[in-house]
């Protein structure tokens, strides 16, 4: 348990933004997992319109830390992949 005022307050705050991350995550797991739906039932404007929707989510969670740039970009590159491979 932490002691001192300053480590109570530490305390506080990563409680908070483990919070503020975890929905994070949630928001970018929920619209790539619509874009994998998408994918799944072979619906070509679907799946485009889920991913132009993912695309920024991801890209959001990246320039806030939740994840790495190249881990959104990654993501975002292989799911446009497998929506353009549809046509």
């Amino acid at each position: 348990m932490a002691n001192t005022t300053s480590a109570k307050k530490a305390a506080r705050k990563i409680a908070a933004r483990t919070e503020v991350n975890r929905n994070r995550r949630g928001r970018v797991r929920t619209y790539v997992r619509k874009v994998e739906e998408a994918i799944a039932s072979g619906d070509k404007n679907a799946a485009t319109a889920a991913l132009q929707a993912a695309e920024p989510e991801l890209m959001r969670a990246a320039s806030k830390g939740v994840v790495h740039k190249n881990t959104a970009s990654r993501k975002v590159s292989r799911l446009a992949a497998r929506v353009k491979a549809l046509a």
